[in-house]
């Protein structure tokens, strides 16, 4: 069995995209989780707007002065994001184990995931104003807790973190994923999403280098996919070999028979 084969594989699941990943879809990944060690990082966009119509307001998402977007999270916004993700968990260990795959639950902010001070100061009605924002870049990720890193297993990890005051702090899910893939050694990272492909100028990119991508990020990407892009940066300088961006099966991804394969050179 080669390096590659054992090696784990990190997969985010987005929360845009979670319910709309069908049945094959799901087979495919169980059939991935036999051979390989699997890691899962979600993201709740979704089921936390079905909670409360207050998550899809405008004013639920800020913008920093360095121009990076977040949710507006506060300590009740924190107990939100707990409750649909507990759902959502029960949701993804029920269709891994029909198809055969154990799994268990890890809750960033529980030691495995730590965090900076965050920005205080965001663009609130066209003024920059100091807010309090629980929300926090990541430090580092405590691989010691993913102790059971083994074919035939899945670990689900919910990307809250802890920062240095104690205090519970919401991530970004992508570059949470990307940090638990150069903690654990992944060559591979997958980014799962709504989209197929990365677009420039309105045509869909297969291949890139992080370089080029980076220097899209910069100059005309926006919104999920410009945190993808710092995502993907992120995990090759950790140490992985590829991400993969796009909508399809992992298996279809990780051939890169469609869409957006993001290497190193």
């Amino acid at each position: 069995m080669s390096a590659d084969t054992v090696s784990p594989v990190v997969v985010k699941l987005g929360g845009s995209c979670l319910e709309d990943l069908d049945g094959t879809w799901w087979d495919d990944l169980a059939r991935h989780a036999g051979r390989r060690p699997l890691v899962l990082v979600h993201g709740w966009s979704k089921p936390l707007k079905r909670l409360h119509p207050r998550y899809s307001e405008p004013s639920a998402v800020l913008r920093d002065r360095y121009g990076n977007q977040s949710r507006w999270t506060t300590p009740e916004v924190i107990a939100d994001i707990r409750t649909v993700s507990a759902q959502l968990a029960e949701d993804v260990f029920g269709r891994l184990e029909r198809r055969g795959i154990t799994a268990e639950r890890f809750v960033g902010s529980d030691g495995l995931v730590s965090a900076g001070e965050g920005e205080r100061w965001w663009w609130r009605e066209k003024r920059l104003v100091e807010l309090d924002n629980l929300v926090g870049p990541i430090t580092g990720v405590d691989p010691a807790h993913l102790k059971n890193l083994v074919p035939g297993h899945a670990c689900l990890i919910t990307p809250l973190a802890r920062n240095a005051a104690g205090q519970e702090v919401n991530t970004d899910a992508d570059r949470a994923a990307a940090a638990v893939a150069g903690a654990i050694g992944a060559a591979d990272l997958v980014l799962v999403t709504d989209v197929t492909h990365l677009l420039i100028d309105d045509r869909p990119v297969h291949r890139i280098t992080a370089a080029a991508a980076a220097a899209f990020r910069d100059r005309g990407a926006t919104g999920g996919m410009r945190k993808k892009l710092r995502a993907a940066e992120e995990a090759l300088e950790r140490g992985a070999q590829r991400v993969v961006i796009g909508s399809a099966p992992l298996s279809d991804l990780l051939a890169a028979r469609t869409g957006t394969v993001i290497t190193r050179n």
